[in-house]
């Protein structure tokens, strides 16, 4: 399945360059042109990866990082800024604010590409690192967790998230759509007051029953 990617600029013509460079490599790409938007889109269904420029009226790129990162459900998105703010102030503030990397205007594309790659791609391995821990520690099947607080499909997604299953491949697994997982996912955090999906996992872990 593409990767999801939301890109956001407040300058249309960029964010259709932008755009039909991401969407060549065959990336799902969703626009927007204000970070107020950004945060609607994504409170509707969550990127793999955010794009967006710093300089934007009523929320700025700082202030759409920082939104992001103090989130339990969006905490983990990565952000890339793709901004004509160039000083070394700038960057820093940037990775200040959450951001993963930092690429000026104009860009050229096929560096954009090569750290979009790049970060997915640890993204990726990240995820198959977590499953491959489960499996040679635990031995056990998503069956083997129950928490009595949770509903049974969140149950199932719980131990999910443990394998180190991403939105898109427990979707897959359980036949239900990315935005029911993710609705899911945010009632478990919230029950059970975690900051993020790590937390789903490690609380797994410790709680498989044999």
């Amino acid at each position: 399945m593409a990767k999801r990617l939301l890109v956001v600029d407040d300058e249309p013509n960029l964010l259709v360059a932008v755009a039909a460079c991401l969407r060549a490599e065959r990336y799902e790409v969703t626009t927007a042109r204000s970070a107020v938007e950004a945060l609607t889109l994504v409170a509707q269904s969550l990127p793999d990866l955010i794009i967006s420029d710093i300089r934007m009226p009523v929320m700025d790129g700082y202030a759409l990082a920082r939104r992001l990162r103090s989130n339990p459900r969006t905490d983990l998105i990565p952000i890339i800024f793709l901004t004509a703010k160039d000083d070394m102030r700038d960057r820093v503030d940037g990775f200040r604010s959450g951001v993963d990397a930092y690429l000026t205007k104009p860009f050229e594309p096929d560096e954009l590409v090569a750290v979009i790659a790049n970060i997915l791609n640890r993204v990726d391995r990240t995820h198959a690192e977590i499953a491959r821990l489960v499996s040679h520690q635990h031995n056990a099947e998503p069956s083997s967790f129950l928490d009595e607080a949770l509903t049974d499909a969140e149950n199932r997604i719980a131990a999910c998230v443990a394998r180190g299953l991403s939105n898109k491949e427990i979707a897959s697994e359980l036949a239900i759509s990315v935005r029911t997982v993710e609705n899911h996912i945010s009632h478990i955090l919230d029950k059970k007051d975690f900051e993020n999906r790590v937390a789903i996992a490690r609380y797994v872990l410790e709680n498989k029953t044999r």
